[in-house]
Formats: C-alpha cells, sequence, structure tokens
C-alpha cells in the first residue's frame, strides 16, 4: 500500500501579489493583496477576494462585503447568492484579520474606524476598473464590519447605490446608558496601554452554535475560539463610532438591515444559542436602525443567529428571501 501524501501546507497570505490568485477557499474563488501605509507595528495589507469571473459576462452591479469582529470571509453560499442576484461578489479581509493577518501584528487591532477608509477606498477602485465606473456597487456588512460601512457611507455620499447590514453592531448591549456608563474607564486605560486586553467574557458559546450544524469550515488561524482578545484602544473606536451613529448618520442610500428575533444571553450553555442572537442586543439595534437614515427596512428573522447567513436553514431562506424582495423593490434603484 502507498503512503498516504503529505497534507498541503495551509494556505499563506503572505505569499498573496497584486494580481488574482487562488484563494483560500478553493475552486471558485480568487484573491488578491491591498498595499497599505504601514502603521506603528510595521507593513500593513488588505485582502481582497472576489468569486471567480465569467470572462464572457461583464456584470453591471457588484457587491462589496466586509466581515464582523476576529472574522474574515468564508460563507460561499453568500456569494452565490449575489451572484444569482446577477451581481459580482468581493469581500474584504480587513488589514489584520483573516488573509491579512501577519505574525508581527495584534489580530484585528485599530484605534479609529476611519482608517478603514483606505482599504475600503482601494477595493472600490479594483471594482470599478473592472466593472467599469457605472457599474452599481452595494456594500454589506456584518456585526461590527455593519458599524464600519454604515459610518464609511455616512461619510461618503453618493459613492454607492445601497447598504445591507446584517446583524450590524451599532449600539452596546443592554443601551447607550451603559455605553455611557463604560466609555470613561474605557477611554482612560485606552489613553495610557491602548492594547490593553480586556477581560474576555466569550466562553466559546457563539463558535459551538455555527460549528454544531456541521455546515461550515472555519480556519481556526484567523477565527479562533475564543475570540481574539478584545484591546481598550479597539473598544474605545467601536464606542466613538456607536455615538455617532445615536447622534443619526443621515445615509443617502436605501438601508437593508436584517436581525434575529431574539438575543439570549447566559453564562450557561443551552441548545436555544443556535435560534438566537447571542453575541448583541438585538432590541437595542433595531432602535438605533432609525438613526442611520431616512430610507431604513428592517427585518426580524425568526430562529437567526448572530450571523444569518451561518443560521439554521430556515432563518437563512427566510433571510435570504426578504433580501431578495427588498432588492426588488429598493437595491438598485
Amino acid at each position: 500500500m502507498l503512503p498516504a501524501p503529505p497534507d498541503a501546507p495551509p494556505w499563506d497570505g503572505a505569499a498573496l501579489t497584486t494580481d488574482w490568485s487562488p484563494d483560500a477557499l478553493g475552486d471558485g474563488f480568487e484573491a488578491r493583496r491591498l498595499d497599505l501605509a504601514d502603521d506603528d507595528e510595521g507593513e500593513v495589507t488588505a485582502t481582497l477576494v472576489r468569486s471567480t469571473p465569467d470572462p464572457a459576462v461583464r456584470p453591471a452591479r457588484a457587491v462589496l462585503y466586509i466581515h464582523g469582529w476576529s472574522d474574515y470571509f468564508f460563507q460561499t453560499p453568500l456569494a452565490r447568492f449575489w451572484q444569482s442576484q446577477g451581481a459580482a461578489f468581493y469581500a474584504l479581509d480587513l488589514r489584520k484579520y483573516g488573509r491579512s493577518l501577519r505574525p508581527h501584528q495584534t489580530p484585528g487591532y485599530i484605534d479609529d474606524l476611519r482608517t478603514y477608509d483606505e482599504e475600503i477606498g482601494q477595493a472600490l477602485e479594483v471594482i470599478r476598473s473592472e466593472l467599469g465606473s457605472v457599474a452599481r456597487v452595494m456594500l454589506m456588512g456584518h456585526s461590527t464590519g455593519g458599524l464600519v460601512l454604515s459610518l464609511w457611507v455616512a461619510r461618503h455620499p453618493g459613492v454607492v447605490h445601497g447598504l445591507v447590514l446584517n446583524s450590524p453592531w451599532l449600539e452596546l448591549q443592554g443601551s447607550s446608558l451603559m455605553r455611557h456608563l463604560s466609555g470613561p474607564a474605557i477611554t482612560r486605560l485606552a489613553r495610557f496601554n491602548p492594547k490593553a486586553a480586556l477581560p474576555n467574557i466569550d466562553p466559546g458559546y457563539y463558535a459551538r452554535t455555527i460549528a454544531a450544524g456541521g455546515e461550515w469550515k472555519v480556519d481556526e488561524r484567523w477565527r479562533p475560539t475564543p475570540s481574539f482578545p478584545v484591546r481598550a484602544g479597539w473598544l474605545r473606536a467601536v464606542f466613538t463610532g456607536h455615538a455617532t451613529v445615536a447622534r443619526g448618520l443621515g445615509i443617502d442610500v436605501p438601508i437593508f438591515t436584517a436581525l434575529s428575533d431574539r438575543s439570549l444571553m447566559s453564562p450557561r450553555w443551552s441548545e436555544e444559542m443556535g435560534s438566537a442572537d447571542i453575541v448583541l442586543d438585538t432590541e437595542a439595534i433595531a432602535r438605533r436602525t432609525v438613526q442611520l437614515g431616512p430610507l431604513v427596512t428592517t427585518v426580524r428573522i425568526e430562529g437567526a443567529m448572530h450571523d444569518l447567513t451561518l443560521s439554521a436553514r430556515p432563518a437563512r431562506d427566510r433571510f435570504y428571501a426578504e433580501l431578495t424582495r427588498w432588492l426588488v423593490a429598493y437595491g438598485w434603484s
């Protein structure tokens, strides 16, 4: 009997170039490096992923997706959904996350959410260069990615044509009162030790709910259990973003926001966690969505988890059905 072939080496984002090459997701996906300005930790890059295009087709629509905290893009059915809508699909692994994370970097760390403007701008330049300046572009963000994109669209009116938010982190768990109470302490710590790691309150339950269905293959290098440590400077940046949302953003494009119909916060594991948002307070976020702009559609999905695209199939199907309905009414207007 012949010996089993050795395992292939893990896919290495550091080997990416600024040209498209095969992605970690395998057939049907490609990735390229986006070179960014160095920071205090050294060299910085981001990674743009795309569904491999059909060379015979040049879509007039595109979607750019951004992940949440301690995450990266791996939701291949999401890409297929957007392709079924006639849109080219792109996803951005932000600096210090996923494919873009390097050994010399503090995972996920940033002290100002506006810094992400650099890679978002570069990603949009690539999309425009491939599809043409008249292509209609929509942004989609999950959790912290939804907060980042909401703030970005508010600062860049007239650039994109719609915003899709999947459980966006628009407010601290509980209410703005909790943010006001905890904000000063976080600000003081961030001033003197911005990369101080805060106590990790994630026991790994969310990762357990995702793994339970057996549908998703996650790279633990990029989505560890428990999550990357939350650091004071990063949390201060998020609080600043929440405060900006609370004052009202006035976003000038249609917005679709989808949330679970309930949250379940508990120190003990329960099977019910597979059918609720156990990360964010969906009631607080639902109240905050009206601050985004004048045209917001908010949908509550029964039985959904924090990432609706990873939820059990009935909730996932409902999410895609509601998004499809919204796209018909508003999406590409």
